[in-house]
């Protein structure tokens, strides 16, 4: 070992002790309004940052969110209760390497008789980012990504189920930026964030946009505030299987997709729709790759536990099978992955978005009555659905009338965000306002530079 590689492990053990100690409130301020203004200040330095410093700091982003997977992970378990370890490690990997970065900020030109015109991609300013408990670190750090890579700087207003590690998160990105000789603060939060602080955000003259990721509820306050907002709001993805579909496959798709950090990502498979005449060899594939086929008493017994007057039993979000059927006193082995059950489409556990691994299968007598279930399954929120065919007319004709933001065809659902699939990842998926997979070009603005009578040589 020569001594340059002691200095680097001089250098991780002391980032480490750090960060358990004196700079654990980094970017972290006990009013909102000052979060704001110090967000402000550091933009100023980040607008004028080459495009190469601002990949610099992503990079290191991206190296710190790698090595903190695991902390990060057990700390969103621990602090939420949802979900999985091993899920939220893969999780954070994945957008560390397949976030977009400054590579998504890009020039158009054209040239004529008159001149020269360029559309630039150019920052907003502070961002407003309003974030949830279901993937909280894993939100932070993509949203960082993409908005610093258009020149932004951001402030979080975490959910308070998740603030130890949402904070952790922006402290991290902070620590990136300050390792390779950027600003402080170019994300910023409150110690305790609440409904107040995000009034606070969403009123602030220094906010051109809010972006939230969440429920409905927090989704229409954003669009309601009279500013440029991008809504990621709920999904409840169906999947279909038609007779054409591989169905052993099918099978295995959707239960390690619906059951992927116990069912949290908004992307996942919620209830399934299969053609008659393969759903009782596609229930019984299911079974073969870990699901238990709950009878009508137990079912009855999980609506009562799951939803309450007020919506879903928070209790039970996030959840693995065999705690669920624990909390109706049914004991099923541990390797268990998901519930199963067969119901009409307006069942209570099939039509309402559970975030938990319970599968309902609705029978459909062909591709078109299918269809017409999965379509209203999905109720209009143009978020995410799924299919398993081998038919390209139905899965044309799916993708048409269901008109989602993400339309994953035989795979599972994560096959969206590029794990197991092309394309790249986010954690921000803005179906009720159009973007769709937000990126860095989601939170720039375009803008128009024209050179008339100049610059055109040909």
């Amino acid at each position: 070992m020569n001594e340059q590689d002691i200095q680097e492990i001089v250098k991780k053990v002391m980032a480490s002790m750090e960060l358990s100690n004196s700079d654990r409130k980094l970017g972290i301020f006990d009013d909102m309004n000052d979060a704001i203004a110090a967000a402000a200040e550091a933009q100023k330095v980040m607008q004028k940052m080459p495009m190469d410093f601002r990949e610099k700091i992503i990079s290191n982003i991206r190296k710190l969110t790698i090595d903190n997977a695991e902390l990060l992970a057990r700390m969103g378990v621990e602090e939420t209760g949802m979900g999985n370890v091993g899920d939220k490690i893969l999780k954070h990997k994945l957008l560390a390497e397949k976030t977009p970065g400054t590579e998504d900020i890009t020039t158009r030109v054209w040239s004529g008789d008159r001149g020269l015109t360029l559309i630039e991609m150019g920052p907003f300013g502070v961002i407003g980012a309003i974030t949830p408990c279901t993937n909280p670190s894993e939100t932070v750090l993509c949203n960082s990504m993409g908005m610093i890579a258009g020149g932004n700087t951001v402030v979080f207003n975490p959910h308070p189920a998740a603030v130890k590690v949402s904070h952790l998160a922006i402290e991290l990105v902070n620590r990136a930026s300050l390792e390779v000789g950027g600003p402080a603060n170019i994300a910023t939060s409150v110690t305790k964030p609440t409904m107040d602080s995000s009034k606070t955000m969403l009123a602030h003259k220094k906010i051109p946009l809010i972006v939230a990721t969440g429920g409905p509820g927090v989704v229409t306050t954003v669009l309601s505030s009279g500013k440029r907002g991008i809504g990621a709001g709920a999904g409840n993805p169906p999947v279909i299987v038609d007779e054409t579909a591989d169905i052993p496959k099918a099978a295995r798709d959707i239960v390690n997709g619906c059951t992927f950090d116990n069912n949290l990502p908004c992307i996942a498979e919620k209830e399934v729709v299969a053609v008659e005449s393969i759903a009782d060899e596609l229930m019984y594939h299911m079974v073969e790759n870990g699901c238990y086929v709950a009878s009508p008493a137990e079912i009855e017994k999980l609506i009562g536990t799951v939803l309450t007057p007020k919506g879903l039993n928070r209790k039970c979000v996030g959840r693995d099978a065999k705690t669920l059927m624990a909390m109706i006193g049914v004991d099923v082995p541990s390797n268990i992955r998901c519930i199963i059950f067969e119901g009409e489409k307006e069942h209570p556990l099939i039509a309402e978005e559970l975030m938990m691994p319970i599968l309902g299968v609705v029978r459909a007598k062909d591709i078109d009555d299918a269809i017409e279930k999965a379509v209203w399954l999905e109720h209009g929120n143009r978020h995410s659905a799924h299919i398993h065919s081998k038919n390209v007319d139905n899965i044309t004709k799916f993708g048409k009338a269901v008109d989602t933001a993400i339309f994953v065809k035989n795979a599972p659902s994560y096959a969206a965000l590029g794990f197991g699939g092309e394309g790249y990842c986010t954690f921000t998926i803005a179906s009720r306002t159009g973007e769709g997979l937000t990126s860095a070009a989601t939170f720039t603005k375009r803008r128009h530079c024209i050179m008339a009578d100049s610059l055109c040589v040909r």
